[in-house]
Order: C-alpha cells, then sequence, then structure tokens
C-alpha cells in the first residue's frame, strides 16, 4: 500500500465540455528517477469532443510520427502573461522592486508578468527545450523594448534532461514532472500541463502546480498559469510580441464559477502507460476506453480563465504508472 494524492486543474467552456489530462507516478525506484512520490494529478482545458483525435495505437512509424507532429505544434515563440496564484485562489501580486513607480503612485496592483516561452522539439528524437521568461512590467505599450527579469530553462531528454516523466499527444498538449532543487526539509515537485486549443492551436494555456511533499501530506504550495499565443517559429526569444500579443494579463479578472465545475462528467480516454518503461520517461498517448467522473465542491480552487484546481489525499493507495487524456462531457440528471 502507499499514500496518494489526487490533484486537479481544470477549465470549462460555456457548453460544459472538459478536456482533463491526468497522470500517476510510481513509489521510490518504479521509474529512472531516484526521489520519486506517488501523485495522481489532472488537467482540464476547454474545447469540443469533436475537436481533439485520440492517438493511433499502431506501432514505431505511427509512434515515430506522433511525435514528429508533436514537435511540430509545440516548437516556437510563445508570448503572453503569467501570474501566480495561492491556495486559496487569490492572485498573488509582482514584487515592489519590479513595478513602476507610475503604477505605484496611481495605486495600480500588479499581478501578471508579461512572459516569453521560446520553445524547440527536435522532430527526429524525443528532445524538447524551453525557456520561460518573465519580462519587467512596463507602463503603456513599451514591451517591445521590455527587460527580461528572469530566465528559468527546462531540458527534456538528451544529456541535459531534467524531467521525471512526461507525457505528449500529437496536438502539443504535454505533461512534465519536475524535480525541484530545495534546501529545505520537504520534496518539492512541478506538475506541468501544456494544453493547445484544438479550435486555435496557435493557443494555450500552461498550468503548473507547485506540491511540497510533508512526511506522509502532499501539500499543495501555490498554482502558476500562463496563457500564451504562437507568435511565430523558434527564434529562441531574440524577438518579443510586444503589443502585438492577441492576448492580455488576466489574474484579476473574474473566478470560474463552481456551479460550471461539479457534477457528473465522462468521456472518452487515452492513456500513456510508464509501468515497466525502465529509463524510458517518454510515453505517448494513446485510446483506451471511456471515463467517467463525478466532482463537488470539495477541495476546489476556482481561477481565472475557465480554470480550477483542486488537491485531495488518498490514503492506503497502490497507484499505477500512468498517465491519461480525455474529453469530458457533463451528464445530465437522470440520464
Amino acid at each position: 500500500m502507499a499514500l496518494a494524492a489526487s490533484s486537479v486543474i481544470g477549465g470549462v467552456s460555456h457548453n460544459r465540455t472538459i478536456n482533463s489530462l491526468s497522470f500517476q507516478l510510481p513509489k521510490h525506484g518504479n521509474i529512472a528517477c531516484s526521489n520519486c512520490r506517488i501523485f495522481t494529478a489532472s488537467c482540464l482545458a476547454k474545447t469540443a469532443a469533436s475537436d481533439v483525435e485520440l492517438p493511433n495505437s499502431n506501432p514505431t512509424t505511427a509512434a515515430a510520427d506522433s511525435w514528429s507532429e508533436f514537435a511540430r505544434n509545440v516548437s516556437g515563440e510563445w508570448d503572453g502573461f503569467g501570474a501566480d496564484f495561492s491556495i486559496e485562489g487569490s492572485p498573488i501580486e509582482l514584487p515592489e522592486s519590479v513595478v513602476p513607480e507610475a503604477y505605484r503612485e496611481w495605486e495600480v496592483k500588479v499581478y501578471d508578468w508579461q512572459t516569453q516561452c521560446p520553445t524547440l522539439a527536435q522532430p527526429g528524437e524525443n528532445v524538447m527545450t524551453y525557456k520561460n521568461i518573465k519580462l519587467l512590467p512596463t507602463v503603456g505599450c513599451e514591451a517591445d523594448a521590455a527587460t527580461r527579469y528572469s530566465i528559468d530553462e527546462r531540458n527534456i531528454g538528451g544529456v541535459d534532461n531534467k524531467v521525471s516523466a512526461f507525457a505528449y499527444q500529437s496536438s502539443g498538449c504535454y505533461t512534465a514532472v519536475w524535480p525541484v532543487a530545495d534546501s529545505g526539509t520537504h520534496e518539492v515537485w512541478e506538475l506541468e500541463h501544456c494544453l493547445i486549443n484544438p479550435r486555435d492551436k496557435e493557443s494555450r494555456v500552461r498550468i503548473i502546480q507547485v506540491v511540497c511533499v510533508n512526511g506522509t501530506k502532499f501539500v499543495l504550495q501555490n498554482i502558476r498559469v500562463f496563457c500564451e499565443q504562437w507568435y511565430g517559429p523558434f527564434r529562441n526569444g531574440d524577438q518579443l510580441g510586444g503589443c502585438a500579443i492577441r492576448d492580455s494579463a488576466f489574474a484579476s479578472t473574474a473566478a470560474t464559477k463552481a456551479s460550471d465545475v461539479v457534477g457528473v462528467w465522462q468521456g472518452q480516454k487515452a492513456v500513456a502507460n510508464f509501468y515497466g518503461s525502465g529509463n524510458n520517461l517518454f510515453q505517448e498517448l494513446k485510446s483506451n476506453g471511456a471515463l467517467k467522473s463525478i466532482r463537488d465542491e470539495s477541495n476546489l480552487i476556482l481561477l481565472p480563465k475557465q480554470l480550477w484546481c483542486s488537491l485531495k489525499e488518498r490514503g492506503s493507495e497502490t497507484c499505477s504508472e500512468e498517465v491519461s487524456i480525455a474529453l469530458e462531457t457533463t451528464v445530465l440528471e437522470g440520464v
């Protein structure tokens, strides 16, 4: 038996259709990661069931073709906005030291970073790299001359690999599990979910749950949300989207309604199985039947952009090592 935690991030559209991505991590030693714990996580985004194709599970060439398509869809310059949220769903203000004096004089609170995420996946091999770049806030339309505040480079695959598990779909969606270097006494993990909007493949959301393992407890520390638009082919962040960005700051906008999340949901799912995969931390999501979920308001954290998050303890349970993605639509009462 092993302790587990169930963590969910989600989004809903007006027709109450959901796309969900979930995964589970194994106990110590079952994957090529010496410090893995068991998690169950899910990630949801607005979409319509007819818009998404679950990948085919035909042999090696199909897998290679799927990765090549994924590489095409995920690579490029992704510009947008990012914000941190507390475990209550409240946006966290940017440090006062980075906010222009004009905002402080006007008593304007700033919650959003303007961001870049140049991403490059190699079509011929399972290697991907990207950078989370935060830009210092500017006043007015000065973003084209913005200064970089921080750069966080992430490497997936190859000799510089830092990821513990990675599951992908040809659409450009993926889930990554990152161990966080921490000088404290507790393990810290980042569970990252990237979801491409199937109706607009130049629009995506990345959600990161920061989870601390405190003894036998899995504690959600904070949530990061990035809303991004594809700005052009990969150029390693050399060019800013600036005022041409097709999105806007979102952290202080209205949160999702609980009534849009609770209820019974069902849909088709695809699965990536890590069990017995040895050192192969890359897995493709493949069609695997139907999924039914029942959600209530318990532990629900409501976020802007039709997103939500929850973390629930699941004690005395043995979990398999898999990732699944599913499209869910609400089930009418009495049906």
